[in-house]
């Protein structure tokens, strides 16, 4: 683990420790925000700050009930979640129904005090670990036999897995199985990225156009 992540993972403990809309709660998350700000997954789209935006409403209303340190560090947590609501406003733009979220500042804890006037809803299973127990147990076998020509090995199973949540570099995963950075990222926008945003449908965290 990292000095970050291990930071990080500090903070959260000691958020959680105090009740929603507390100042101690609310200084801690906002150092959270401040430090994983620059780890986000970024994207040069019109709709990405109203990704980002959601999913600070999201961390602030799930951190304490649905994050497991175990399953991964809170950056790759986020940015599963922040994946998603991109595939989600992308989905959206393509139909000309994208609804911007009002904008709002992180300066000062002031994001936080709006959010935790949001009643928090039942605690639910976290997201990174719905979306891993998918890919892995990838019951119809759809995942498993989609793979890159001549690469069996190179499958979306294991795209999704190393991409997504464990947010593997392309360039990494190319050198490691010995194709091009354009031939995976092909692969990947074709054959994962549409998976992925059906089984977000189907659990409800992307909106069916």
């Amino acid at each position: 683990m990292s000095e970050l992540d291990q930071q990080l993972r500090e903070l959260v403990i000691e958020a959680c420790k105090h009740p929603p809309g507390s100042a101690p709660r609310q200084r801690n998350l906002t150092r959270v925000i401040r430090l994983v700000s620059p780890k986000l997954w970024r994207e040069s789209v019109p709709y990405y700050q109203d990704a980002v935006q959601q999913t600070w409403v999201y961390f602030c209303k799930h951190i304490c009930g649905s994050y497991n340190p175990e399953l991964g560090s809170v950056p790759t947590w986020l940015n599963a979640f922040l994946k998603f609501r991109l595939l989600d406003f992308r989905n959206a733009t393509q139909n000309d129904t994208i609804t911007r979220v009002p904008s709002q500042t992180e300066r000062d804890g002031e994001l936080i005090d709006r959010i935790e006037t949001i009643p928090a809803p039942p605690p639910t299973e976290p997201l990174l670990e719905i979306v891993e127990n998918w890919a892995r147990a990838d019951v119809t076998g759809e995942l498993k036999s989609l793979h890159i020509k001549g690469h069996p090995e190179i499958n979306a199973q294991v795209l999704i897995l190393r991409r997504l949540l464990s947010e593997t570099k392309l360039k990494d995963l190319a050198d490691e199985f010995g194709v091009t950075i354009s031939t995976l990222s092909s692969f990947y926008q074709r054959q994962c990225l549409p998976r992925l945003r059906n089984f977000g449908e189907s659990e409800g965290y992307i909106d069916s156009k």
